[in-house]
């Protein structure tokens, strides 16, 4: 998100804002969705049997990290979502330097989750129909910039070869006009973001950004996939 996001807007400003930002913002969604109409249909992956409790980690990036952690804190079997950067050269990036593009980094979001409780595979599918758009080159909506790429960063060869896999089948199904540019790359390493950044819709669910852009993806959630949303609250 452009660093404006974090202002605090004023109330005159933000009624302005709002409408014909929510305007184009939905504008957007819809004509991702639409061309995509079968993702939201896609029946559920299935949950996972006869799998031992334990803790495992994945990081995707989508654009915005606000909106794609707080789609990973709602459900149920993800212990811990953090909003942080992978995927570039310098070992501990600001958001500023993120930002600028100039490190390569990605703006992701590591995902703790318990295989017994939901499958690496489901999160991939919340990931793809939910937390953000897979066919748009180097942005994410309003926000534009290498930083703003989608990315599965997997950890071994099983997570490589499940994000390969289930790229392949959302392409044979044909689910999306466009083609799916996500990156599938090795996680060399994660650094968590600032801690304003932690949170941050929980923490400010009425911020003109957040209502416009993030809290449509919680509700696409609950709806599409009501087995793994779960309320939460910040902590």
């Amino acid at each position: 998100m452009p660093s404006f996001h974090l202002l605090v807007t004023p109330a005159i400003a933000a009624a302005v804002f709002i409408p014909a930002a929510m305007l184009m913002s939905l504008a957007r969604f819809e004509e991702s969705r639409a061309a995509a109409p079968v993702v939201a249909a896609m029946h559920p992956e299935p949950a996972p049997i006869g799998v031992a409790a334990s803790s495992d980690t994945a990081v995707f990036a989508g654009g915005c990290f606000w909106g794609v952690e707080a789609v990973f804190e709602h459900l149920k079997g993800v212990s811990s979502a953090t909003s942080g950067y992978a995927g570039g050269s310098a070992p501990s990036p600001s958001y500023d330097q993120v930002s600028s593009g100039a490190t390569g980094h990605a703006e992701a979001v590591q995902v703790v989750y318990d295989p017994a409780q939901i499958s690496y595979d489901q999160l991939l599918q919340i990931f793809f129909a939910v937390a953000h758009d897979p066919t748009q080159l180097n942005r994410q909506g309003p926000d534009v910039g290498t930083q703003y790429r989608s990315a599965v960063f997997y950890r071994n060869t099983a997570q490589r070869q499940a994000t390969e896999s289930y790229i392949a089948k959302i392409r044979r199904a044909r689910l999306y006009r466009d083609a799916i540019v996500t990156e599938v790359a090795p996680l060399r390493a994660f650094s968590a973001a600032e801690a304003y950044h932690q949170d941050y819709l929980l923490r400010h669910p009425t911020q003109p950004y957040i209502v416009v852009n993030d809290a449509p993806k919680l509700e696409h959630l609950r709806r599409q996939f009501p087995a793994l949303y779960h309320e939460r609250g910040v902590s």
